[in-house]
Formats: structure tokens, sequence, C-alpha cells
């Protein structure tokens, strides 16, 4: 399939650059210059992966991610951050935005395309299977997946219904063990990575992502 490719930078060498390499790989990209501009852009062509800047004028990368999240037509959409600015505080928020990756400039053109390849493969099971979405039922603590109805304990289930309920948005740690355990219990290092685990052996491998080191996020 032709996936659209929004890229957004105040960079006009780096929209030029990065541009042409990926239109050479058979994507359809289109560029802004800043982020309000970028957002209209996204609403007009509905992009698949959206590469967006950090620093820029008018609307920054943050506040741009943030409204894309927030928006019905692009909270679905792929957002990776090109930045130069490096630092793990600034990368948690660009994932605290609701950002899927995020790649530190100067661009290595290799890498910028190995990741973008990998990312755009991950959006196929959203519009191939959309049957197979999950369906949440608070009442019963099941979820159905298409057909399959699925029975899950309690935690599991609490945990899952946390990162179902804000779909792209990155759950570190902390925030996880505070909302499904509770501040006052004292849990294992590994309980999450076990909770997730089984997790994904019920519901499948691609809903739940896992971010090295920080937390966890849901895809739908």
């Amino acid at each position: 399939m032709g996936y659209k490719i929004l890229l957004i930078d105040d960079e006009a060498d780096i929209l030029e650059f990065v541009k042409y390499n990926l239109e050479r790989d058979g994507y359809e990209v289109h560029t802004a210059a800043n982020g309000a501009e970028g957002l209209q852009v996204a609403l007009d062509i509905k992009p698949h992966l959206i590469l967006l800047d950090m620093m820029m004028p008018v609307l920054d990368g943050i506040e741009t991610c943030k409204a894309i999240r927030q928006s019905p037509v692009l909270k679905n959409v792929m957002v990776v951050f090109l930045s130069a600015v490096g630092s793990e505080e600034t990368q948690l928020q660009g994932y605290g935005a609701g950002a899927d990756d995020y790649i530190n400039k100067p661009i290595k053109m290799n890498i910028l395309r190995s990741r973008v390849q990998a990312i755009l493969k991950r959006i196929k099971p959203v519009e191939e299977n959309t049957s197979e979405s999950l369906v949440i039922d608070v009442e019963h603590y099941q979820v159905r997946k298409g057909e399959q109805t699925i029975t899950l304990p309690r935690k599991e289930f609490s945990l899952l219904q946390l990162l179902h309920s804000e779909p792209g948005k990155l759950f570190t740690r902390e925030e996880i063990y505070a909302k499904v355990w509770g501040s006052n219990v004292v849990v294992g290092d590994r309980t999450i990575d076990v909770h997730i685990r089984k997790l994904r052996q019920k519901i499948g491998e691609d809903h739940i992502v896992t971010i090295k080191g920080v937390g966890y996020k849901f895809e739908q």
C-alpha cells in the first residue's frame, strides 16, 4: 500500500533532504514548516506517520504531538520525534506527549529509513484486521477480541484497562505501580513484566508496546 508521511520541521534543508530520500523509497511525503501548519496539513491528508521536530516556532513539537493525540481524526497516527535535543528528560517529555519513537539529529538517513519501515509495518494489523480490535467489558472483567471472549484476573484486567484508556500514551512503570497496585503496596520489580507477559499471551503480542527502561503503551 502507499503510505503517506508528513514531515514537520522549521529547517528547510532538512525538509528537502528527508523528503527526497523518503520519496525514493516510494512514500508520499508532505511537509510543513511549523506545528500549527503541520496540524492543518495532517487534518487534510490524514497521514500514516508524522515525523516531528521538537523545537519549532508557532507551536513546538510537544504541543503539536499533544494536539495530534487529542484529535479524533489523528489520535492513532504514528508520531516520531526528530530532535537535536537528546537528553533523557526531553525524550521522556516526547513519549509522555504521545510519541511512538524518538530519533536524534543529526539524521542518519539509513537509520531513519529503517525505523520508518519498521514503524509503518506496525499499522498494518489495524488496517487489515479491524475485526480484531479489543473491547473492554469492565463489569465482567472480560475482553472481547473479534468473536473471542477473554476473562482476565483483576490485576491483569486493571493493567490492560489503564493502558487501553489512552492509546498511544506512554505510561511509566511508576505510574502503573501507583494506579494499578497503589502507592502503599510493595511489589517486586518484575511484577509488571510478568503481568504484561501474561496479557500478551492472551490478547496477542501487537497491542502492548515496551519502551525499554521507561514503561508501556497500548496500540489498538
